[in-house]
């Protein structure tokens, strides 16, 4: 039974043939060319703000304050795994714990904008049978 339970062990998680190890020690731009093609486009073009809001993203995590962010659009990359952003959905912000299976994804991808939509039953006045009554 012993040998069962350690042969059961969970799968290494790899990103294209790359360990998540091999990936925090490459740079943002040898990384972007893991990437599939929009979010590498994304990256190389603007790796300065990639790199800069991972700086600050360590930065804040070092002094124990919450990483918020407004960037949706931010390609997710192997640096910010383990992480908590709080990502704004338009309202307010949304809590995002970075795993290894969302590298190349967008942060906004995982805060949804749309609440799902609640029917309840017909107001005064909606229906013939509350036409005549009082609306006070």
């Amino acid at each position: 039974m012993e040998t069962e339970k350690e042969e059961i062990k969970r799968k290494e998680f790899t990103y294209r043939g790359k360990n998540i190890e091999e990936l925090k020690k490459l740079s943002v731009r040898e990384v972007a060319k893991f990437l599939k093609s929009r979010s590498r486009r994304y990256v190389l073009n603007q790796f300065h703000k990639v790199e800069d809001f991972i700086r600050r993203a360590n930065k804040k995590i070092s002094l124990g304050k919450p990483i918020r962010t407004h960037y949706r659009d931010m390609v997710i990359m192997p640096q910010m795994i383990g992480m908590k952003i709080f990502v704004h959905n338009g309202k307010n912000f949304v809590a995002v714990d970075v795993t290894e299976e969302m590298i190349g994804h967008r942060l906004g991808e995982f805060a949804i904008t749309r609440q799902k939509i609640k029917h309840s039953k017909a107001g005064i006045g909606a229906t013939k049978g509350t036409k005549f009554k009082a609306k006070k």
